[in-house]
């Protein structure tokens, strides 16, 4: 039995809450190699011991017998297949590992009655949005829905939010990295100019076709490049096409590499898998096949020659690389200088920003830095630039509202003064956040000192009661404590606790309201000690 890590144990118990407070379809959002699968087969393994049936469902056979195994080892329970000839009905086994193109066929789905199960569990939840997924998922209407995904960006969140009503938990990459559970990234320029100018679309990506055309003229190059950078690593390459894939194989092998190739139609691909993993070959290329459902975590050097604007699918190849493993100190993440006019083309940055300004920030020093640097160190410097970049320019526009007779605070002033990044660009996503705030939210929102007026959705609104009430309960200032004493000229008041920020209002209500000399509020920080002695 699996030892949950404190994150996968606040998972857990967030996904259940979520389905015990109504958000039957929820989300669980975590990095490849951060053990989802360890989470929901904890998740149905609660459900089983309350009589649940369980569906698990996922779109490719590695993935379920992945699911299946993974559920057995963390959980002990064993499972029954949905597949092909083997069917789930009938069986005393409470947990079904099913494969969705066999679920979805519309004779074989309706012998399953509405209520056949009480939770299901999606792999890789950006599939519910395709016409399978839904077929499945709308013919148990009261089930329990949990959809796990990696770290998805605004505009994957925005589509998922058409479907799930929220997101029970989700744990960052970046966080993930700092606190050990994955390994640091190192991103390394190679200054080769691949242009892709030229390169169509096709269902919202890059024409695989056609970057396997563009990249040609360039995989001499590439190859030649690697034979530096990934002879004492174990590599894998991602590629646009089958042929390309096998082409460049070849061509590493030439530089002096021992590369292998692997694709969907290779009668030997378990053997090779298994040859690289032993050390027989140390590059490994491959169309795309490995994305998901594949772990070597070995694996310490990554080069995605298949560029993608699909964020998710750019965190799959590089997640190939992140997991821990003895002696491992790094993942080299290979990038090249890809010139095209669009500007969504996925980068080292992506994996880690979902702020843009960030995320150029930190692509701007990789075209710069010759010698590779740390994706984490790299974030937090791009987060003080712009952080002191959108100080000054809001420096005028918080002035105004702080000069403003209101005796309520702007909910904008409020997200300033106590630096919450998630409130000053937080957009909504779920339907039910679009909603208007509701009246109890308002009066909420007043009574603590928020003007409401400017609170524009239900999301807005409920992100803020959250913020008002866990201050409250950390004991921090109030929004009316903060603007009083903004309006003083005191700084950073957000992060005074609400005792100081009492203290320091009555010193100015003794004085008369006047500041006292020995206050420079510019620079002041309360001290309970010389407040006391003041008193």
């Amino acid at each position: 039995m699996f030892q949950l890590r404190p994150y996968q144990a606040e998972a857990k118990q967030a996904i259940l809450s979520a389905w015990d407070e109504g958000y039957r379809k929820t989300l669980l959002v975590l990095p490849t190699g951060c053990g989802k699968t360890v989470v929901f087969s904890s998740v149905a393994e609660n459900q089983v011991n309350k009589g649940h049936r369980i569906l698990i469902m996922a779109h490719r056979g590695e993935l379920l017998e992945q699911a299946a195994d993974k559920l057995k080892e963390a959980s002990g329970l064993d499972s029954v297949l949905e597949k092909a000839g083997s069917s789930a009905l009938g069986s005393f086994l409470p947990v079904t590992v099913g494969s969705v193109q066999s679920l979805a066929q519309p004779k074989r789905l309706a012998r399953f009655p509405s209520d056949y199960f009480q939770d299901i569990i999606v792999d890789e939840a950006h599939h519910c949005l395709s016409d399978s997924y839904k077929r499945v998922l709308s013919h148990f209407p009261d089930a329990n829905i949990l959809g796990v995904t990696a770290t998805p960006d605004r505009g994957d969140m925005k589509n998922l939010g058409e479907y799930f009503d929220s997101k029970a938990y989700e744990y960052s990459m970046t966080d993930a990295i700092q606190d050990g559970y994955l390994t640091p990234i190192k991103a390394q320029m190679i200054p080769l100019e691949l242009n892709i100018s030229d390169v169509g679309m096709s269902s919202g990506d890059f024409a695989a076709g056609e970057i396997g055309c563009a990249l040609e003229p360039y995989l001499q190059q590439i190859a030649n490049e690697m034979r530096s950078f990934c002879k004492d690593r174990k590599t894998v390459v991602f590629l646009p096409l089958i042929a390309t894939s096998q082409k460049f194989c070849r061509m590493l092998n030439d530089a002096g590499l021992r590369a292998a190739e692997v694709n969907g139609s290779s009668d030997d691909r378990s053997e090779v898998l298994s040859d690289f993993e032993a050390g027989k070959y140390n590059v490994l290329c491959n169309s795309m096949l490995l994305t998901e459902g594949w772990d070597c975590p070995a694996v310490d050097c990554i080069v995605v020659l298949r560029p993608t604007k699909i964020r998710s699918l750019y965190q799959q190849m590089v997640g190939r690389g992140m997991r821990l493993y003895p002696g491992k100190t790094e993942l080299l993440l290979l990038d090249f200088l890809w010139m095209t006019e669009r500007h969504d083309l996925c980068r080292p940055s992506a994996l880690i920003s979902k702020d843009e300004v960030i995320a150029k920030k930190i692509d701007e020093r990789m075209m710069n830095d010759a010698d590779g640097f740390d994706l984490i160190e790299a974030e937090e410097q791009a987060e003080r630039d712009i952080l002191a970049e959108r100080e000054s320019a809001l420096a005028k526009q918080l002035s105004e509202m702080r000069g403003k007779k209101r005796k309520l605070v702007d909910p904008l002033q409020y997200a300033l003064s106590i630096a919450a990044e998630d409130l000053t660009n937080y957009q909504p996503t779920f339907l039910w956040e679009m909603a208007p705030p509701s009246a109890k939210q308002l009066q909420f929102l007043e009574k603590r000192g928020i003007f409401p007026d400017t609170v524009e959705n239900c999301g807005m609104a409920s992100m803020l009661i959250d913020k008002l009430v866990r201050r409250q309960d950390a004991g921090l200032a109030t929004p009316k404590q903060i603007r009083l004493l903004e309006r003083y000229g005191f700084r950073q008041v957000g992060t005074w606790s609400f005792s100081d920020a009492s203290d320091t209002i009555s010193i100015l209500a003794e004085n008369r309201w006047r500041m006292p000399y020995w206050i420079d509020p510019s620079v002041y920080r309360p001290s309970h000690k010389e407040v006391l002695t003041y008193g």
